[in-house]
């Protein structure tokens, strides 16, 4: 994927529509809590890609950002620190499980 500010606004409004899908898949569950849904792990995956993305996006030297898009990235990178230490309800960050730990807490 080329380095653009449009493919950072596209991955961006991508990562805010799934979010908003996500809460109404809860709601529709049964009004589960988000941090309950299996699916956020996938949200999580996102959510990082977009905050490395646009960290190298800032970081390439050729490419103007706007102060608009410079504040959504700033954003994101602040979301994905807030939650990149969550852990699953085993307490065990997903990094440090097995693949056997990782397809139960799935239930795959």
């Amino acid at each position: 994927m080329a380095l653009t500010i449009d493919n950072f606004i596209k991955l961006a409004n991508y990562y805010n529509q799934t979010t908003m899908i996500m809460s109404a898949i809860c709601v529709q569950k049964g009004g589960i809590p988000m941090e309950n849904y299996v699916g956020r792990m996938y949200a999580a995956d996102v959510l990082e890609f977009i905050a490395d993305y646009g960290r190298r996006l800032k970081e390439d030297k050729k490419i103007t950002i706007p102060t608009d898009v410079a504040n959504a990235i700033e954003r994101f990178h602040a979301e994905y620190e807030r939650v990149k230490s969550l852990t699953t309800p085993s307490q065990k960050p997903i990094y440090e499980m097995s693949l056997a730990e990782f397809e139960k807490f799935m239930n795959i």
